[in-house]
């Protein structure tokens, strides 16, 4: 990976490649004005690294974090839902978390990075992501999914090191709110940890402002409120 330039008052970011499970990984990484912070993965939606993640990831490092969003389909970016649900069911899940572990390797290896752990901040398909990876990494000990989509069985929470606090939509028909009670209760009887799963009254992906027929103004801005001081409060 090249030298990142000096930040100057904003944040620095840089397309980067890194090794993870056993191939070349590419994302987006963005740097706090300070030029080091905490660390937090962010994972995409079932669309792809689109340029809301990469302005998702450059938010979080003007708030202080050393931001990595990883790309899981390679390039490539879908451009309707069908293509991006061909494209999220052709990432296995176990293969899908082995690339977002390389992520969090390289991410802890920066000399940016000031933290022993990362967070992980993930939407729709990368909610789910964020949950599996959780529970299968205790490196992450802050876990956000924004109406987090569970493929196939709940992951196994027993490892799960992660406080985690979740933003869904009352309206989401995609996740029930009986879902989230399951979800609640396997992390509670698993880990011994309490989630904070939160409600808005908005749809399914209310916080992506590139898409104006979801998109939640008001939801979208409580969720970020409360996502920032939980993030340096759990990573320090």
């Amino acid at each position: 990976m090249s030298e990142l330039p000096k930040p100057t008052g904003a944040p620095a970011h840089q397309n980067v490649t890194f090794p993870s499970a056993g191939t070349t990984a590419h994302g987006y990484l963005a740097l706090p004005p300070s030029g080091q912070g905490p660390g937090v993965i962010v994972i995409q939606e079932w669309w792809g690294l689109t340029d809301h993640i990469a302005q998702v990831a450059d938010r979080l490092a003007a708030e202080g974090f050393v931001a990595l969003a990883p790309d899981l389909y390679g390039g490539n970016v879908a451009h309707d839902s069908g293509e991006a649900f061909r494209m999220m069911k052709e990432l296995p899940v176990s293969r899908g978390v082995e690339l977002l572990s390389g992520a969090v390797d390289h991410l802890l290896g920066l000399p940016e990075v000031t933290s022993d752990t990362v967070g992980a901040v993930g939407f729709c398909m990368g909610g789910g992501f964020v949950l599996y990876l959780a529970a299968a990494d205790p490196r992450v000990s802050a876990a956000v999914p924004f109406y987090g989509v569970i493929q196939g069985e709940l992951p196994d929470f027993s490892r799960l090191k992660a406080q985690i606090l979740g933003h869904y939509g009352e309206l989401d028909t995609s996740i029930p709110k009986e879902n989230l009670e399951q979800l609640r209760e396997a992390v509670q009887q698993q880990a011994g940890i309490a989630a904070d799963f939160r409600l808005y009254p908005a749809n399914h992906a209310f916080f992506n402002d590139g898409r104006p027929e979801t998109y939640d103004p008001e939801s979208a801005a409580r969720a970020w409120e409360s996502t920032v001081p939980f993030l340096h409060e759990q990573l320090g």
